[in-house]
């Protein structure tokens, strides 16, 4: 679809143009949302559909019921939930008592969860009754959380080729300092003075990982989300009241910016169907028409495959944005013809509150005729990048280079973890530690992660994250952890590893280990044994040659 057939589409701002947000916190455009649109739908899930006025009202009595509960300003609150209303709920009570709000990814496990709640010291927890009785009842055991909300939810359940809707209830039976959300919103409750935010106060905690390989805490603060929702405006077009399909996990930047910021900023309505599924997610867009979606290169790839698709299911979709992963040239011309809609890449990360590059809406992202690889757009609004050499000195047009960004949507710093901070900036920059170039007319290019990290379906995975639960088993003598090409995910994760003289295990019995104790996307899809690992002279593991 072209723009220029959508009359309603405001003209875009160039990118060399300065652009501001008229609100210093999250909260203030909260309020602004409830004030202009208090009537209008803020969240479709499934066949419920709740107004900003409703969201509101919930999100106070939550912030009550945790206010009663002791939980107040900088307070850190994790939200362990999937695309549920009450991820967003629990975010905007959280906010509402001035606390910080720590997304978790629904497929972490306990020991991943152990992590994140102590490493941010949360004092309060709120997730959905399946992640509760499976994995953070277990987490909890002698953490800092004082109180835990568990609220009910909506989900899919597939049978044999039919797909229901069914609600999960809360457990009859809950322990001292469980709670549920739904106690909460039929009980008023008392709050405190609505705390000030600033632009500079942390609203969010986005783990990500680094180059130690431990996760660390991103502090995306107020203002580094409010300007990356009105980037997202001017970058979409979107208007008032368009719904945005909620393809994008919540928990991840780009779902947190992409999805929830904007949609308050715009007033419109996020369409949420607790976690993706491709048949579930083409239901849900006939039913609901989205006009926007921001989403992984491999869920849209999944939607234009499923043999569920019919004719016309994507003539709502005015903009399709993607991020997370590059798109090649051949796959974004499949799926244009498939959607309708040209895939307008955008790049940022955890540390930026989703984008610092995106294509230009209406423009095509030109192709390096060198290496074929299609560009991840301009740098944004109020957004100065370089290109720099291992020396420090920037990179000519089409140099290679490590890619450094700068603007109001990065962040200032990493949680209780300033070596880390140092680390990650230099002269004012944010190093990103991707490699790349940048052409004569300023597009920018994607060419290598210069970390070993590996890029799962546009999820980051620290190899040593798997090399460590590798280690810890019995049998396993050596590890190693390296990304290789995977058709669907771009790449995929596998492992090498040697055993220990006289011990035996399996590649079914390794990759079922890692599975149990590290999130789906992160466990090695291949195991391979191998008599010894290369080594250097000093015997550090050449994960470039088990790569290669």
């Amino acid at each position: 679809m072209e723009d220029s057939a959508h009359s309603t589409r405001t003209p875009m701002k160039p990118f060399g143009e300065s652009i501001r947000s008229p609100f210093a916190s999250v909260r203030e455009m909260w309020r602004s949302a409830i004030e202009a649109a208090p009537d209008s739908p803020f969240i479709h899930s499934f066949e419920r559909t709740l107004t900003f006025a409703e969201v509101d009202e919930r999100a106070d009595r939550l912030a009550a019921a945790l206010h009663r509960s002791g939980i107040g300003p900088d307070d850190r609150v994790a939200v362990y939930a999937q695309n549920d209303p009450l991820f967003v709920i629990g975010l905007l009570a959280t906010w509402r008592l001035g606390g910080i709000v720590v997304p978790v990814n629904p497929m972490n496990t306990a020991r991943e969860l152990r992590y994140h709640l102590a490493d941010s010291e949360a004092r309060a927890l709120i997730t959905i009754p399946g992640l509760y009785d499976t994995v953070a009842r277990d987490a909890l055991d002698g953490s800092a959380v004082q109180v835990t909300v568990v609220g009910e939810h909506q989900r899919w359940v597939q049978e044999n080729s039919a797909i229901r809707i069914e609600t999960v209830p809360v457990p009859t039976e809950l322990p001292a300092g469980v709670i549920t959300a739904e106690a909460a919103y039929s009980s008023p409750g008392e709050l405190p003075a609505e705390p000030g935010s600033g632009a500079a106060d942390t609203a969010v905690l986005t783990y990500t990982s680094g180059t130690t390989g431990r996760p660390k805490g991103a502090m995306n603060t107020h203002g580094n989300l409010v300007f990356n929702a009105e980037s997202y405006i001017e970058i979409t077009g979107l208007q008032t009241g368009q719904p945005i399909l909620g393809i994008a996990p919540l928990f991840h930047i780009t779902g947190m910016v992409g999805h929830i910021m904007l949609a308050v900023r715009a007033h419109c309505p996020i369409v949420l169907s607790h976690r993706f599924n491709a048949e579930v997610m083409l239901e849900t867009i006939r039913r609901r028409k989205p006009v926007l979606a921001v989403g992984a290169i491999t869920a849209l790839m999944a939607l234009a495959d499923s043999p569920a698709r019919r004719d016309g299911d994507f003539d709502s979709l005015e903009s399709v944005f993607s991020g997370g992963a590059p798109i090649a040239p051949a796959l974004g011309d499949r799926l244009e013809r498939v959607l309708g809609a040209y895939v307008h890449n955008v790049y940022g990360m955890s540390e930026t509150a989703s984008p610092t590059h995106a294509v230009p809406r209406g423009e095509r992202a030109p192709v390096d005729p060198a290496s074929g690889a299609l560009s991840i757009g301009k740098p944004i609004y109020n957004t100065t990048c370089r290109v720099v050499a291992e020396t420090g000195e920037d990179c000519r047009p089409g140099e290679y280079g490590e890619i450094l960004s700068r603007g109001p949507q990065i962040t200032p710093g990493y949680w209780h973890n300033p070596e880390a901070t140092a680390q990650a900036f230099v002269d004012g920059f944010l190093r990103t530690g991707d490699v790349g170039f940048v052409d004569e007319q300023g597009w920018y290019y994607l060419v290598d992660r210069k970390k070993d990290m590996i890029n799962a379906s546009g999820y980051k995975v620290w190899p040593r994250e798997v090399e460590d639960v590798l280690y810890s088993h019995p049998a396993v003598s050596e590890a190693a952890v390296v990304g290789v090409a995977d058709a669907y995910r771009g790449e995929t994760v596998k492992a090498f590893v040697t055993l220990k003289t006289g011990a035996q295990a399996t590649e079914d019995e390794l990759r079922d280990y890692c599975k149990a104790n590290r999130a789906a996307y992160k466990y090695p899809r291949q195991i391979e044994v191998l008599d010894e690992l290369p080594k250097t002279a000093t015997g550090k593991i050449l994960r470039r040659v088990l790569r290669d």
